[in-house]
């Protein structure tokens, strides 16, 4: 509880993620949107709220998805804030209903990628930084190899994060990318920025997710009642000068706020869903996020502990990397996978015995700044 009242989730849903040009980002939406409802069993009426992210779907997004279904007169919040979009419109929708503002409100996260082409997203030339060509994978490129440096291991290792997510997505039906690989093939792929390639890298997605989140836990006597315990966003803290790119500052502030919010510490986790754009980035995090000792991810990763299955599991969506990457969409669908775990209702990729679980969405990147923001949520049943 981080105000008046406390704040738990009624239900979700979200699309399948990968490329769909056919659909348009409305639909996609509305889809959830219907799905999230259905699933809380509740009529559209009792919406009292609507919080909508996304990154490039233009004005009015929230506007446009839900007037087709009727729901139209109260609040309608878009949110822009990089991939951080989702999560920080879920982070608004807690506040709202924590501080009595409304009951129930419903939360959607929403990306259509597919239009923009292929290859690297554009970004924007006005920073220094990237008009001197850095793009996201080069970022990451460096931030393997600063990594590798720093801690030892090897670029084959790295590319287990690839592996173990990949192993999980098999028997996600949401998720854009499920046959399995070997460390050979994802190192053997396309050569992106050296020593990244294709498949350490998250594939851009088109996709919807959305939540309904409420002061009350809800009527259904066959499942827990999943509350929101802490929700935190930051934004990074410019600095200029040398930047060490393998300690995410913005991602440990995060996280420490919110452990404290929900009055837990990381050994309290039972199951994480993290940024992996990259696969080094999935292993920065493990330590970033206090699930072990600093120059220790790599370790973590081969003794199978972040498998389903291990200690921490973490992504057993699949990840980024796998599940895929629409934007706006990340941040809702990491909360409805990780409540579907916690009511356990995941089939093959459960995580047994799963009571507290961890969702972390960070977003963008600008000249001098870590990361331009991050969203943590701490879910427990």
């Amino acid at each position: 509880m981080y105000g008046q009242q406390n704040v738990f989730l009624l239900g979700g849903a979200m699309t399948p993620f990968g490329k769909f040009p056919e659909r348009s980002s409305e639909a996609m939406a509305q889809s959830a949107v219907i799905g999230a409802l259905n699933d809380a069993a509740l009529k559209r009426n009792a919406i009292e709220a609507a919080y909508v992210g996304s990154v490039f779907q233009g004005s009015l997004g929230g506007q446009r998805v839900l007037k087709d279904l009727g729901m139209t007169g109260m609040p309608i919040y878009n949110v822009e804030n990089a991939c951080s979009s989702g999560g920080t419109a879920l982070s608004q929708a807690c506040l709202a209903v924590a501080a009595g503002q409304v009951e129930t409100a419903l939360v959607v996260g929403v990306e259509q990628l597919s239009a923009r082409g292929k290859g690297p997203l554009a970004l924007d030339t006005g920073d220094p930084e990237i008009a001197q060509g850095l793009t996201m994978p080069a970022l990451y490129a460096m931030r393997t190899r600063a990594y590798l440096h720093k801690h030892g291991g090897s670029i084959e290792q790295v590319a287990e994060v690839t592996v173990k997510n990949r192993r999980h997505a098999v028997t996600n039906p949401f998720a854009q990318f499920r046959d399995p690989c070997t460390a050979a093939e994802v190192l053997a792929s396309r050569p992106v920025s050296d020593p990244i390639t294709l498949l350490q890298m998250c594939p851009n997605a088109d996709g919807a997710a959305a939540v309904i989140v409420s002061a009350k836990p809800g009527a259904s006597s066959d499942r827990k009642a999943v509350q929101v315990s802490g929700s935190v966003v930051r934004s990074g803290k410019f600095a200029q000068g040398y930047r060490d790119l393998t300690v995410p500052d913005i991602s440990i502030g995060a996280a420490q706020a919110a452990y404290e919010m929900a009055g837990i510490g990381p050994e309290d986790v039972d199951l994480a869903e993290v940024h992996d754009a990259a696969a080094i980035a999935e292993v920065i995090y493990y330590e970033a996020l206090g699930f072990c000792q600093p120059g220790e991810g790599l370790e973590l990763l081969m003794s199978g502990a972040t498998s389903i299955g291990g200690r921490i599991p973490v992504n057993p969506s699949g990840g980024l990397l796998c599940r895929g990457h629409p934007l706006g969409a990340t941040g809702v669908a990491q909360i409805v996978e990780i409540m579907w775990h916690l009511q356990g209702r995941v089939g093959e990729r459960q995580v047994e015995g799963a009571k507290v679980g961890f969702a972390h969405c960070t977003g963008g990147g600008i000249w001098g700044v870590d990361n331009g923001a991050c969203t943590v949520h701490v879910l427990s049943a």
